[in-house]
């Protein structure tokens, strides 16, 4: 047997491969993928976190199938088979939402279908997938999804309180009584190019503490 097939299922490069999309290497802030999904569905912290864990079920198995099979697929129709791999997963993802979180699912209208078209799938699957084993491919999808969720969160989260004055359905700002003193709801916040302003303001906070990604133009 080899090193390489010798290495532990959580060594240190593994471990690398979920943490890096967290922070270095995140696919919305500082790959720039996935960004449309980002502004479309977070207006809602509830909808923003299934998105999320649907982008990373969905790009966690499509990884492990595409490795798994990446020494069988001719290269003339690898796309062709990439795509088929995520559609079926993204088929089925829905499939369950409509099944089990049927309102979350009516939120998230067409976004969901839209997860084949998202390129950090299409990404991951050919610079990643096509090249690595299953274990590693399957990590490094948890952790590209983990990295784009994290942001939806983030922004989701910020959308909703100063938006609509709840986290997570919760009247969050009438339980505290800031309406009493004044405040009202930002109706701006809620709107598209919000979304966009938050998402840079997040990768400029995260530009100015990494001076390693501020270099990286």
């Amino acid at each position: 047997m080899t090193n390489q097939e010798k290495e532990p299922m959580f060594s240190a490069k593994n471990l690398k491969l979920f943490t890096a999309p967290l922070g270095k290497d995140n696919p919305i802030t500082v790959q720039v993928l996935g960004i449309c999904s980002a502004l479309a569905v977070t207006v809602k912290l509830k909808p923003a976190i299934v998105m999320a864990l649907s982008v990373t079920i969905v790009t966690a198995f499509s990884n492990l199938v595409i490795a798994a099979m990446r020494k069988y697929i001719p290269d003339r129709i690898r796309i062709i088979v990439q795509l088929v791999v995520i559609a079926t997963m993204v088929i089925l993802v829905d499939q369950f939402l409509k099944a089990y979180i049927f309102d979350v699912s009516k939120q998230l209208s067409v976004f969901v279908g839209l997860i084949i078209t998202n390129c950090i799938l299409m990404g991951r699957l050919e610079a990643f997938a096509m090249a690595n084993k299953p274990w590693p491919s399957f990590i490094d999808g948890i952790g590209n999804g983990a990295g784009y969720g994290i942001i939806l969160v983030i922004v989701a989260f910020i959308r909703e309180l100063l938006g609509s004055g709840t986290i997570y359905g919760y009247p969050v700002m009438e339980k505290l009584g800031v309406y009493n003193s004044g405040y009202e709801n930002n109706g701006m916040i809620i709107l598209p190019p919000m979304a966009l302003i938050l998402v840079g303001l997040i990768v400029w906070f995260q530009k100015s503490r990494d001076k390693s990604l501020a270099d990286n133009k």
